[in-house]
């Protein structure tokens, strides 16, 4: 989601190409991208995308996934302004194909719920009786079906949902012969963990893998904000309104991080990571880079295998301060 504002379309392909070459196989995206959300560079990341799928010809090679913004006013945006309609995901998947310069999305998410719940940062469900939203599940299943028979999208995915909605979904497919929901992609890193609290339990006993997004926490559980080390053009920096990674108690959090990471010779950056990869309910580990530097020690991480040493200070951390930054 760099691609196309802190990154060029030059260095998206130099990422994209190197990636391939290490074997991954899997790249996400979205119509809203690139972030921070702007009319002008909306799209970019697809486009970006879709003109390496050009120059390349690896389109057949890679796991490509995009996703449909959901209503404006749980996520400002400027595009549509309904929730997922049989019109609106229409729009938005022939949107992304032409884009992505693709006749298929291996798997179409819907970015956010389109009723008011606890996403985005917010820990609790505070109920709004006044809501006009009624259950519309059922009918979503049936229109991306349709999309599914016409060849345009492979699987479908949640994004930023909760466990209610998930297996809400669940039951319609199991019940009326819906496409299933594949994965749930929402943030996981050793700041937020509330993902373990009820979804993977749903992941494992479902078969609905997370795509772990900021397992970096958007480049908080680095150590660049510590050593204050190129952190000049770093996200946190640029965006200070990326709010959730900056609390009191997530950087407290993170300093006790970094001094495991460097008590066991590894990078806070490598910890966090190889920590995301070993979780049993996550299908893909969702990392986003701004430097060739930054990519090829984040893919390295595959490699590394957390001792029970490091694994036990992860818990102890975790124990004394749980989810400071959701």
């Amino acid at each position: 989601m760099t691609w196309g504002k802190q990154n060029t379309e030059t260095e998206g392909f130099e990422q994209m190409d190197y990636a391939m070459d290490q074997g991954v196989n899997f790249f996400d995206t979205a119509e809203l991208y690139s972030v921070p959300v702007e009319a002008e560079t909306q799209g970019d990341t697809e486009r970006i995308i879709g003109n390496w799928f050009k120059k390349s010809g690896n389109r057949d090679k890679i796991v490509l996934a995009s996703k449909m913004v959901g209503p404006a006013f749980v996520n400002k945006h400027h595009m549509r302004e309904g929730g997922f309609t049989k019109e609106s995901i229409a729009i938005a998947i022939e949107g992304s194909l032409k884009r992505l310069q693709t006749d298929y999305i291996d798997v179409y998410q819907l970015h956010w719920p389109d009723r008011s719940t606890n996403c985005f940062g917010k820990r609790d469900y505070v109920h709004n009786p006044e809501e006009s939203w009624e259950d519309n599940i059922n009918e979503i299943l049936h229109v991306l079906e349709g999309h599914i028979k016409a060849g345009k999208i492979r699987h479908i995915g949640l994004s930023n949902d909760v466990a209610w909605s998930t297996m809400r979904y669940i039951e319609e497919s199991k019940y009326n012969g819906l496409p299933k929901i594949a994965t749930v992609q929402n943030p996981y890193n050793l700041l937020n963990r509330t993902y373990e609290i009820a979804l993977s339990e749903i992941s494992l006993r479902e078969d609905v893998g997370l795509l772990a997004y900021s397992p970096l926490g958007f480049g908080r559980l680095t150590d660049k904000y510590i050593d204050g080390v190129g952190i000049e053009n770093a996200r946190l920096t640029l965006f200070p309104f990326m709010a959730r990674f900056n609390t009191e108690n997530a950087i407290k959090a993170t300093k006790l991080y970094y001094d495991l990471a460097k008590k066991h010779n590894l990078s806070l950056a490598t910890m966090a990571l190889a920590f995301v990869n070993k979780q049993p309910f996550v299908t893909s580990n969702i990392i986003g880079a701004t430097t060739m530097e930054q990519l090829k020690e984040n893919i390295a991480s595959i490699h590394v295998e957390l001792s029970e040493e490091v694994l036990v200070g992860i818990k102890a951390i975790h124990d004394l301060m749980p989810n400071p930054a959701p």
